[in-house]
């Protein structure tokens, strides 16, 4: 019966169409697909192998791949930092005179400098010229000039050497920034003629802040700047920037146990910089207030006076040192030993506790010359307080 249903059905479709009657069988329209030229598909794949082959070229050798680079926003920072300060560092040997400048020309120097003033005025650290009045300064573009150290601050390592370069001669000066808006974590770069290697920039971050490193008899060098850039001999005196190519500090130390960068560099802060170099260009080294002794510390507290200088400001408000006690020890021997129990024992300055020698010194640097500072001093075991007025002196 079904089948018979589904035949006469058929049946009256195709005599309907047949015979030119109007059949209501639901019509679906399909799009046309555009059939594309198969020469123009063949060119263009061509087009596109050519493209290709042109930045890619293979052999049995190798793959050169010359596709155009796509920089990271890291890398471009990294570049313009390094094209705008690269010129202004230089390489610095000391020499022993101005002839030796002139018969030894040899490149290879020990330490580095940045340009600061278009009179031809380069900060280093002090560690790089010590001893020297002549060095050897080297430009990016191998021009080397006679320098001279025009002065020192042993304090905070630091120094100045000038050069007199022709006036056609064109120098890069470096911007000074602002060490205090340094934070753990903001990337700096150092550059510097590592092992002689010149204008070698290294990337890193800053470490940590307000270290404390040594210098010269027992003095201390306070809030300098920890970085993990790579820093090498031949680095010191060189600029640490920050990502806009200012001068944020100067390269001046390395903790090592082989003499190689190990991911732990020091830094003076620019800001330290910024209140010497007045000094050093006008006096040609750096005056500061002093006490005129020499102290070590008494044990918990204070500190003891081993030496007093003569015409010194301790020497005219009686500050004592230790006394030298004579021992007859028999046979016309006589023994000088001396007694360190008489010397006076340094509490505070100025109502402040002074249980270091850099503690003491420090605040001491924090006043001006002619100023009066009242110290509380330890004698004969008990507490006395005596007023000492200031004088400016240089290292």
């Amino acid at each position: 019966m079904k089948r018979k249903s589904v035949i006469l059905i058929f049946s009256l479709l195709l005599a309907a169409t047949v015979c030119g009657a109007e059949a209501k069988v639901p019509v679906k329209t399909l799009p046309v697909k555009a059939v594309k030229n198969p020469l123009a598909v063949l060119k263009s794949k061509q087009a596109a192998e050519q493209t290709k082959s042109q930045a890619i070229k293979s052999d049995a050798v190798f793959i050169n791949d010359v596709r155009p680079t796509t920089l990271s926003s890291d890398e471009i920072i990294n570049i313009a930092v390094y094209k705008g300060a690269n010129r202004g560092v230089v390489n610095i040997a000391p020499v022993a005179s101005a002839e030796d400048y002139i018969v030894n020309h040899s490149a290879e120097g020990c330490g580095s400098g940045v340009i600061i003033s278009s009179d031809g005025n380069i900060l280093t650290n002090y560690h790089v010229v010590e001893d020297a009045e002549h060095v050897r300064v080297t430009l990016w573009d191998g021009s080397n000039f006679h320098g001279v150290v025009k002065g020192i601050d042993k304090q905070t390592d630091l120094a100045i050497v000038n050069i007199k370069p022709p006036e056609t001669s064109k120098l890069t000066i470096i911007p000074l920034g602002d060490s205090s808006q340094l934070e753990v974590g903001r990337r700096v770069f150092s550059i510097g003629n590592p092992f002689g290697l010149d204008r070698t920039m290294t990337v890193g971050v800053v470490s940590s802040l307000g270290r404390t490193i040594p210098v010269a008899k027992g003095r201390l060098i306070k809030g300098v700047i920890q970085t993990d850039a790579a820093i090498n001999p031949g680095n010191s005196g060189g600029p640490l920037l920050d990502s806009l190519g200012r001068v944020v500090g100067i390269t001046t130390a390395i903790y090592t146990t082989n003499g190689l960068s190990s991911g732990v560099g020091f830094a003076i802060p620019i800001n330290i910089a910024k209140n010497v170099i007045p000094q050093i260009l006008e006096h040609h080294k750096v005056l500061r207030p002093d006490l005129g002794v020499e102290v070590t510390p008494a044990g918990e507290v204070g500190v003891r006076v081993l030496r007093v200088a003569k015409n010194s400001p301790a020497a005219a408000a009686g500050l004592a040192g230790p006394k030298v006690v004579l021992y007859d020890i028999g046979n016309g021997l006589i023994l000088q030993k001396p007694d360190f129990t008489v010397a006076d024992i340094i509490l505070e300055a100025d109502g402040i506790a002074t249980n270091t020698v850099d503690g003491l010194m420090s605040y001491i640097e924090s006043k001006k010359a002619n100023q009066v500072v009242t110290l509380t001093v330890i004698r004969s075991g008990r507490a006395v307080k005596i007023p000492v007025k200031l004088i400016g002196v240089s290292d």
